[in-house]
């Protein structure tokens, strides 16, 4: 099986430098555990030298044990002028209390002299007496040799000695950094192989994506012997990002046959990848190469007829390995395949020989050339795809509806109203709400309206609303394509709608969101109906 790899995640720390990652220490506890049970060998939980927040994370962690993964504290070197013993950011790294210590330190000769305005052989020293000092406190200690690569191009011969250093100081691991993200897979691996024989020590990399070749210097670096990897969950990091733990995980054990994780927990990495992403409050990235949504989407009507014979054509893992699932989109690149897999998926009946798919695909393609799009609204391809086989109505009829919005000049907010009238069956329901905007208040006076027919719409609730333009060369009168989320809490459906008018387009969202609700709750019920009747 050979030398262990380790996985060592720095989306606490290093992923936090990112653009528009912000996590409150509770966050980062959050996240901290989720790692933990994911099977990460490290954990980077910050500096604690460096803010409060890193501090406080670091004191809550005290009273919590993890499972698997070793808690990390960053910082660097001690300061030139000073030693380790008198330095406070040195320091604050034991007060953290973490079982192992990250250290920084200068590789590269130009920032010697210029950002630490030393001289190469002070430098050594520092790097040598901090690891020491905090070997001497019963430390595991892992030394980061920032800017490595560079260094090395710049002076072989010291940085080398740089690493040597730490290694005299008793580190226990030293990890090669590509802080700038510019070298090349090639550079990496004949670099990493040179720099494992120069120390005793295990090697790492820490790899950033300045040139898209994060994950891939990562696993060059492997191959030329590093046994520990530095990374994020979905590539969070200062800049273009760090290497992407989501891609590095899965490539080391699938393709590499490195076991990094039990194939259980390999099945954890796309939950894992979204509820970081949740954690962050940033919208998961679809296109994210293992864990995304669209890592296992099949769009052309070509590829979906092949993949519903052999999935292997166009699949290089089966999805369900890392925790994802194959996705087969209805567009109006979609053929007759298209559509039969997404009906057997969804448990509607239509035969190959019948002409309702190819009905169905004409339907679909139509509906995209006025600026559909069914790809995320699964619930809008559904009940048309069951209007098409009679399995669904829609059980209301509109017969007037009117918004009023009401804008007094000396004041910055507007009254606004919609007054609706429906026809259930054969009753008339006529009523009104107020509403934060004329879609706000359509959809309140809808469910209103239906609520004493239909009960259980009192569980449902708008969670996203987004408006996109079809063609911004009409200027005003161009389309708007509407798409609407709803949860009832136990699960999530979206829907769509298109039309000149931002009202209609909203009005034909929230129709489906509804007949949906009631459709699935219908479906369910017959299901109940027909296991207590096998019951008895």
């Amino acid at each position: 099986m050979g030398q262990k790899t380790y996985i060592y995640d720095t989306t606490l720390r290093d992923g936090t430098q990112g653009e528009e990652i912000s996590f409150s220490v509770e966050d980062k506890v959050k996240i901290a555990l989720h790692l933990d049970s994911f099977g990460v060998d490290y954990i980077e939980g910050g500096w604690p030298g460096s803010n409060p927040k890193d501090m406080e994370f670091f004191d809550r962690m005290k009273e919590v044990k993890l499972k698997h993964a070793k808690l990390a504290a960053f910082g660097s070197t001690c300061k030139a002028s000073s030693t380790p013993e008198t330095d406070a950011n040195v320091n604050q790294l034991l007060n953290a209390a973490t079982p192992t210590v990250t250290i920084f330190g200068k590789s590269w000769d130009m920032h010697v002299t210029a950002a630490l305005g030393t001289t190469k052989e002070r430098n050594l020293e520092i790097i040598a007496e901090t690891v020491k000092y905090l070997k001497a406190n019963g430390k595991e200690v892992i030394y980061d040799a920032e800017h490595f690569f560079d260094g090395y191009k710049s002076d072989s011969e010291y940085a080398l000695s740089t690493i040597k250093a730490a290694e005299a100081g008793g580190a226990d691991f030293i990890v090669l950094c590509d802080t700038n993200g510019g070298s090349l897979p090639e550079e990496v691996e004949k670099i990493v192989r040179t720099a494992g024989g120069a120390v005793k020590i295990q090697i790492g990399i820490h790899a950033h994506n300045d040139s898209e070749l994060a994950v891939a210097n990562s696993l060059a670096a492997v191959r030329a012997g590093a046994t520990q990897v530095q990374g994020t969950i979905n590539g969070f990091g200062e800049r273009c990002g760090n290497a992407n733990l989501c891609s590095i995980i899965p490539n080391l054990q699938l393709k590499m046959n490195l076991p990094v994780l039990s194939p259980a927990k390999l099945k954890g990495l796309t939950e894992l990848s979204r509820f970081v992403s949740e954690v962050a409050n940033l919208q998961p990235r679809k296109s994210l190469p293992y864990v995304g949504q669209s890592a296992f989407a099949h769009k052309g009507g070509v590829h979906v007829s092949a993949v519903m014979k052999s999935a292997r054509t166009y699949e290089h893992i089966e999805p369900e390995v890392v925790g994802n699932s194959r996705r087969v989109l209805v567009s109006d690149l979609s053929g007759k395949s298209n559509v039969l897999y997404k009906a057997e998926r969804l448990g509607i009946k239509i035969a190959d020989d019948n002409g309702k798919a190819t009905k169905i695909v004409n339907e679909l393609k139509a509906l995209e050339s006025q600026g559909y799009v069914f790809e995320d609204a699964d619930a809008s391809l559904e009940i048309l795809m069951r209007k098409d086989t009679g399995e669904v109505e829609i059980p209301f009829e509109l017969e007037a509806l009117h918004i009023i919005i009401e804008k007094n000049d000396n004041s910055g907010l507007a009254h606004t109203e919609a007054v609706i009238k429906l026809r259930v069956g054969d009753k008339i329901e006529h009523t009104a709400a107020e509403g934060n905007g004329p879609v706000n208040a359509l959809d309140n006076a809808l469910r209103k309206a239906l609520l004493q027919f239909y009960p259980q719409l009192a569980e449902t609730k708008l969670s996203d609303y987004k408006v996109r333009v079809v063609n911004a060369g009409e200027g005003t009168s161009a389309k708007v394509r509407v798409l609407i989320e709803t949860t009832d809490g136990e699960s999530d459906w979206s829907t769509v709608g298109v039309s000149e008018s931002i009202i209609e387009a909203s009005w034909k969202a929230l129709v489906d969101s509804i007949v949906y609700k009631m459709m699935k709750d219908n479906d369910k019920a017959k299901a109940e109906k027909k296991e207590l009747e096998v019951a008895k």
